[in-house]
């Protein structure tokens, strides 16, 4: 009998082994490896709020003469589906997004895995200084390939500016894909603001408009302008600005980076500081259509959108670019080796996207939903051009002026095929934020890459510049502040010395007559 009950379990533990040995490869790693290996999953990086996400209403239909445009899903659920009906197989995007350049490398450094990401210019000029970029394949560039919508549908104007500008002999170009681009300059109330004031960097400091005005809190985007106050004379000097290479020697200036530069450049900072409302990142928008400030600086698309809030309520702002220089930025995607890891599916993934997005219906839907201007104009596809026309083309002779766009849509700014009659107010407003004429892109900068040991200067400059500065107290102030402390440390003591009356206890023995 035990040895029966011994066979019999010797046997239930043969058939458990057996069973599970049967069951084992459906739940085998290697299997389940190739199972989520149907699947890509691309991990893309990008600003806030500076994508299509779709569920527009009803009434949200772009009705131009090629093609109606909507959006009910966004871009990113289309490129799954339309990557999928393409090349057969299934993409997953994991989206998430960050809030400055610093905050994306900060991410990057620890750790955090990107496949596909969208800093700004300097930033691709720092990962490719750090080797960590991929390179875009060879097959991103063949213009034979219909669904190659960015190299078919680039701006003549920006694959230029990518083809001159990089570091250590590598071009952005071979890295970096543009996605969108703009100016910076002055967001001004015309009623509180003469247009002349507000076409100088000045305007920053002019006591005219203490406390009315704002910059960016951010050490790039001020710096810029300070240098522009700076060497305002030299830049607006006509021996200057027709020497043979003044591009060249305007980037020079504007990416000086000198001892005695950044010096002169905290001290007037330290000047605007008290002449400004405020440094701010992103309320300077709201300020402005409010109406607490009359003059701010402002990147071109959020310009556009603060112009287009204030329209709402009745209340009409301009743009203006100074007379002595603008930063021309540009943001870009660019792939990530540590994400890429040598992946082909997944670089052809990433470039895709890029593709996708390149798209002119795309590219218009992107536009629409977050105001900034696409680097795309759009190859032999007449969407992108007719999207600009139905945003500010305007009908009829009377009061209309000839706005030419040809340096950006054909390369040829005399092509009357890219020339927008419009409003003299949108020549001034929306259309010259969106769309800059050739005389603003002629005094522009691209602001480059600063390598670590100069980056620790301009921070410690920002530090003294936007930590609060003792000296500057005057003594009135300092008497005030005194005068306040003495007062409130005589009521502490009449305090103390009431509760020290009032509350004093009873000792034993002893009561307390009334």
């Amino acid at each position: 009998m035990k040895y029966e009950r011994s066979g019999r379990c010797f046997l239930l533990l043969l058939v458990l082994f057996l069973l599970i040995e049967g069951l084992f490869p459906i739940f085998n790693v290697s299997e389940v490896d190739a199972k989520s290996g149907d699947t890509i999953v691309l991990k893309i990086g990008n600003w806030e709020e500076y994508i299509d996400q779709g569920d527009w209403d009803e009434d949200e239909v772009i009705e131009l003469e090629s093609e109606t445009i909507t959006s009910e899903n966004g871009v990113i659920s289309d490129f799954q589906d339309w990557y999928y009906y393409t090349y057969g197989k299934r993409v997953e995007v994991e989206y998430s997004t960050f809030g400055t350049n610093e905050d994306l490398y900060s991410k990057i450094i620890l750790g955090e895995t990107y496949d596909l990401v969208c800093p700004s210019e300097y930033m691709f000029s720092k990962l490719l200084k750090e080797d960590r970029l991929q390179p875009l394949s060879e097959s991103f560039f063949d213009t034979s390939d219909e669904y190659n919508y960015y190299i078919n549908g680039v701006s003549p104007y920006i694959e230029h500016i990518f083809n001159i500008n990089g570091i250590d002999e590598k071009l952005w170009s071979a890295y970096a894909a543009g996605y969108m681009w703009g100016t910076i300059g002055i967001v001004y109330n015309p009623e509180a603001v003469s247009e002349e004031d507000a076409s100088s960097w000045s305007i920053l400091a002019d006591s005219k408009y203490n406390k009315r005005v704002t910059i960016k809190d951010s050490v790039r985007e001020s710096y810029f302008p300070a240098l522009a106050i700076l060497y305002k004379d030299l830049l607006l000097s006509e021996e200057f600005i027709n020497s043979e290479d003044y591009a060249e020697s305007l980037a020079g200036l504007l990416n000086d980076t000198s001892v005695q530069t950044i010096e002169k450049a905290e001290d007037l900072l330290k000047k605007i500081k008290e002449n400004v409302y405020s440094f701010e990142v992103d309320s300077g928008k709201a300020d402005m259509v409010t109406g607490k400030i009359v003059a701010n600086l402002q990147w071109s698309g959020d310009a556009v959108y603060t112009m287009e809030q204030a329209e709402e309520d009745e209340y009409y702002l301009n743009y203006a670019v100074p007379k002595e220089c603008t930063n021309l930025w540009l943001d870009g995607w660019v792939m990530l080796k540590s994400g890429i890891n040598g992946d082909i599916e997944k670089q052809k993934a990433a470039e895709a996207f890029i593709n996708f997005i390149s798209r002119p219906d795309n590219v218009i839907r992107n536009m629409y939903y977050i105001g900034y201007t696409s680097v795309i104009s759009g190859g032999d596809s007449p969407l992108i051009y007719e999207y600009a026309n139905y945003k500010f083309g305007a009908e009829g002779d009377g009061g209309t002026v000839e706005y030419p766009l040809g340096y950006f849509f054909s390369g040829d700014d005399e092509d009357e095929d890219f020339v927008i009659k419009t409003t003299e107010d949108q020549a001034k407003r929306l259309l010259f934020a969106q769309y800059p004429p050739k005389d603003v892109i002629d005094r522009s900068a691209v602001m480059g890459y600063f390598p670590d040991d100069v980056n620790a200067q301009l921070n410690q400059m920002w530090i003294n510049v936007r930590c609060f500065n003792f000296n500057q107290v005057s003594n009135l102030v300092w008497l005030r502040a005194l005068f306040v402390l003495c007062f409130i440390l005589i009521l502490i003591i009449i305090w103390v010395n009431r509760y020290r009356i009032f509350r004093k206890p009873i000792k034993p023995g002893y009561y307390r007559v009334d």
